[in-house]
């Protein structure tokens, strides 16, 4: 695979010096945490990345308690120009969590409940035959689908079958839908958000490869610690919540994506993500033993670009203006815990995915 075909990373990074992007005044919002520029200097403008990712995770602690790494893989995602997989068992708040996002940002927002009779054309939109009004003649009319969003909440994404999960592809690779040989630009920036239940095997249907490697991060979504289920018992079952304010429109989103890649990286930084990224592949020579004997598959290219394109985002977001050894090691295990395949004989012995690349990551720091 062409490293160049990841999911709009870029093949190389602008001039850190380079002038950053306007947003028109007729675009904003009336929320005081949008402006009409960025500030001039890219370290300003990291500091206001820091103050608008406060808003936005003060703004969703007002519905979601806890779960803060959850928010800070997801806000990296969304600055990073990715999608995200949302995983965890039922009652975690997955597509709260989603919908209340839609509700922090300026965007259009569609869901999809994935059920087994969903159809591509219930996602992308189809012709249908309409009667024109002036002339009387019947022609097709194109309805898009509810796949033209800004952010996509795909709920359940492997209750449906292949054929149906197929129609996300191209949008989530291209930003493009295709439907009866015409092709159609989505509007940017455009996010798909999935959940998915780890648990339950009847009437699901495993999400292929090609599309797992679609996603940026798999964002496990884990239960919350005793005082955080309290919390959730006393806070959650009085009035009704109020709703939530936008704190971001659509044109600083791309502002601030812009401005996560011109992000600096050291070298090493590079050197680490190749290297890891080579160590899961079992047929490599830099593979240990022990990766050829667990691994079936390892990961491809673009989880080279992810790796970072995640510890930048990490790093804008944290206020710091180059991206660190600990930011990489972080963003690690959601990028690659969905690349790495293990096999049979990982399975017998209870060894994961996460657990293969968390191993990985303490090895290379041992080195």
């Amino acid at each position: 695979m062409d490293s160049r075909s990841a999911d709009s990373p870029d093949s190389s990074e602008p001039p850190i010096s380079s002038e950053p992007p306007t947003i028109p005044e007729d675009s904003l919002s009336s929320s005081s945490a949008t402006s009409n520029t960025l500030p001039p200097d890219d370290v300003e403008a990291i500091d206001e990345l820091g103050k608008v990712y406060r808003s936005l995770r003060d703004e969703l602690s007002k519905v979601i308690i806890g779960q803060h790494e959850v928010v800070e893989q997801l806000a990296i995602c969304l600055f990073g120009r990715g999608h995200a997989l949302l995983m965890g068992v039922p009652g975690l708040a997955k597509t709260l969590l989603i919908s209340s996002v839609g509700e922090c940002m300026d965007l259009s927002f569609s869901r999809i409940q994935f059920t087994p009779d969903l159809m591509p054309a219930d996602i992308t939109g189809t012709d249908i035959i309409q009667e024109s009004a002036a002339t009387g003649k019947r022609g097709f009319e194109y309805i898009k689908g509810p796949v033209f969003a800004n952010l996509l909440l795909a709920d359940e994404i492997n209750r449906a079958p292949a054929k149906t999960q197929s129609a996300l592809l191209e949008a989530m690779q291209e930003n493009k839908v295709t439907v009866l040989g015409r092709t159609y630009d989505l509007d940017k920036p455009f996010f798909v958000l999935a959940t998915q239940n780890p648990i339950e095997q009847e009437g699901t249907y495993p999400l292929p490869e090609a599309q797992l490697d679609r996603f940026m991060f798999l964002i496990e979504v884990d239960y919350p610690t005793e005082d955080e289920e309290r919390r959730i018992a006393r806070e959650t079952t009085g009035v009704d919540r109020e709703a939530l304010t936008p704190i971001i429109t659509g044109e600083r989103v791309l502002a601030f994506q812009r401005l996560v890649r011109r992000m600096p990286v050291p070298d090493h930084i590079y050197d680490y993500a190749v290297e890891i990224v080579r160590k899961t592949r079992p047929a490599s020579d830099d593979a240990p033993s022990w990766i050829k004997e667990y691994v079936g598959w390892g990961a491809g290219p673009r989880a080279v670009q992810y790796l970072v394109i995640g510890a930048k985002g990490r790093a804008a977001l944290r206020g710091n203006y180059m991206a660190s050894l600990e930011d990489i090691e972080a963003v690690a295990v959601p990028v690659l815990g969905h690349r790495v395949i293990t096999n049979f004989a990982a399975e017998s012995q209870g060894m994961t995915s996460k657990k293969v690349v968390e191993r990985l990551v303490e090895e290379m720091r041992e080195d």
